[in-house]
């Protein structure tokens, strides 16, 4: 399983916006780069990229949830 982990500290977001999908759901191919998630810190958005590719597990933080750097945002199974 790989994890896949934020790169700075902010909030956690799985969508791109409240009214959208999430970027992934689980059984998802997920290819390097694709992003899987957004880091906001004081109203700029990051996007989180995929390192390696594979399978789509899960999220492991929450939607909308404080994160640190280096937490483990989600999950692939290789």
């Amino acid at each position: 399983m790989t994890q896949i982990q934020s790169p700075l500290p902010g909030t956690f977001y799985h969508k791109p916006s409240p009214d959208e999908a999430a970027y992934k759901v689980k059984g998802d191919a997920v290819a390097v780069g694709d992003v899987i998630g957004l880091i906001e810190v004081m109203k700029t958005f990051i996007e989180v990229k995929a390192e390696t590719a594979g399978t789509f597990a899960s999220y492991v933080a929450e939607n909308e949830a404080p994160v640190m750097a280096g937490a483990v945002l989600a999950e692939l199974d290789d």
